[in-house]
């Protein structure tokens, strides 16, 4: 039997905790996170926040005392402040100030991610906050209950801050939505879909602003004004969703790091010293899509590496397959979904990369209802023929056809094979000739 300490219980470290004690129940296992909760849903907050879900009890999977009802020792709101990777030792304060440390035979670290802090002048200012943590999401809701809070801008048009600028709207606030880019969702779709999405916002009453920089946030007390190199803005409320970098705190001085900052670990999830393991959030993974390590902070990748540090640990060989970075979207009933490289991405890495496109009825044309179009963008390299990446939009649910072009980019597929793809066909669910096979036969 061994001791094996996790440190972080969020998505990756759940997944950690629990392949351990389902699977190997001879194992010791402690962990420790800094929070007051674990197993938060915080791709569900913009739905609690925004009223489309009653309320947060479904956003938690797991628990403190499901955890240890399986057999773990729990230290919860127990930040670890130091860990002696010579000794295999972790270090921590609990909520009461007394020291708690606790040694290891194998160490995983899962301390996710931290939202980026903009360094602009009154960012302390109250009022301007992230919303990352179940309890960030509890503050929000509980400000929008004042009538006077009108105004909220949102910093950053990334999946989290579009999703927010929707939720904000639906509760009657005037949302003003601001970026340094050109346009929303930049690095997970080209422009044409980036466009629909910036169409979707405004016609819905968001306020859209691309391409300016946020330079101050004023007010006395609270925040009421944000300053950017082109406008001024009204603001009762500014969110910050401008992205999230490593939490690498623990380790920065002794594990290699990537070149943003993440554990860099090899295919076990391993990082550069023995019996030392980083997961989620923290740690790169191997993206199928360009063939080397990178970093790419997902909720399924990190449930992903948590399942395959866990056997790794316990003495059972387990590599990853690698990831394509799958993820999707729905704002307003708009359906986005990508995987793998965006024409633009693949064409700033070097590959000599084009696409094909199609657009077309989910269903035939004579289906009258619940038949709305599909658009489809597969991108592929010239020479090799191999899909690199794909994405997909309507008000359709056509979230599973994401799935089959990330198996093709993991299993190295061409786009030739998928052009006479075996594909049934249904009026109820699409055409003879539907827009995924029609986008291949398009393919030159």
């Amino acid at each position: 039997m061994s001791k094996i300490v996790v440190v972080g219980a969020n998505h990756a470290g759940t997944a950690a905790i629990n392949t351990i004690l389902s699977n190997y129940p001879n194992e010791e296992v402690v962990v420790f996170d800094k929070n007051s909760n674990i197993s938060f849903l915080g791709c569900g907050m913009a739905l609690w926040i925004g009223k489309q879900i009653s309320g947060p009890e479904g956003l938690f999977y797991s628990s403190k005392e499901k955890l240890e009802c399986n057999g773990a020792k729990v230290h919860m709101e127990t930040e670890i402040k130091k860990v002696d990777f010579e000794n295999k030792v972790v270090y921590g304060i609990n909520k009461d100030g007394i020291e708690v440390s606790e040694s290891y035979d194998k160490l995983i670290l899962s301390t996710g991610s931290l939202p980026i802090d903009l360094p602009i002048p009154g960012k302390d200012l109250k009022n301007v906050q992230f919303v990352k943590l179940y309890q960030h999401a509890e503050d929000v809701i509980k400000k929008l209950e004042n009538q006077d809070l009108k105004n909220i801008v949102v910093v950053g048009a990334g999946y989290i801050g579009v999703e927010l600028a929707e939720a904000f709207q639906r509760c009657g606030k005037n949302v003003e939505l601001v970026d340094l880019s050109d346009s929303c969702l930049s690095g997970y779709y080209d422009l044409e879909f980036r466009e629909m999405m910036k169409e979707n916002l405004v016609k819905n009453g968001i306020n859209v602003n691309f391409g300016e920089k946020v330079l101050e946030l004023k007010g006395t007390d609270k925040v009421e004004e944000v300053i950017t190199d082109k406008k001024t803005y009204k603001a009762d409320m500014v969110i910050l969703a401008v992205g999230f970098i490593p939490n690498n705190i623990l380790g920065k001085e002794s594990l290699e790091l990537f070149r943003n900052g993440a554990y860099k670990v090899d295919l076990t999830q391993k990082t550069s010293l023995n019996d030392v393991y980083a997961i989620g959030d923290c740690a790169t993974i191997y993206d199928n899509s360009i063939e080397d390590t990178n970093y790419i902070a997902l909720a399924t990748n990190a449930v992903r590496s948590g399942i395959v540090a866990a056997h790794n640990v316990c003495g059972t060989e387990l590599e990853s397959i690698g990831v394509q970075g799958s993820n999707g979207i729905s704002i307003y009933g708009l359906n986005m979904v990508s995987t793998g490289l965006t024409l633009e991405k693949a064409i700033k890495l070097g590959y000599d990369a084009v696409a094909t496109e199609f657009a077309d009825l989910q269903k035939p044309g004579f289906i009258e209802h619940d038949n709305d179009k599909v658009f489809l963008k597969i991108v592929y390299d010239k020479n090799t023929r191999r899909v690199l990446g794909a994405q997909m939009a309507s008000r359709q649910d056509i979230s599973m056809g994401i799935h089959m072009f990330s198996l093709a980019i993991q299993e190295k597929v061409t786009i030739d094979k998928i052009k006479l793809l075996d594909i049934f066909f249904l009026p109820h669910f699409n055409q003879p000739y539907n827009y995924i096979t029609m986008a291949a036969l398009g393919a030159k």
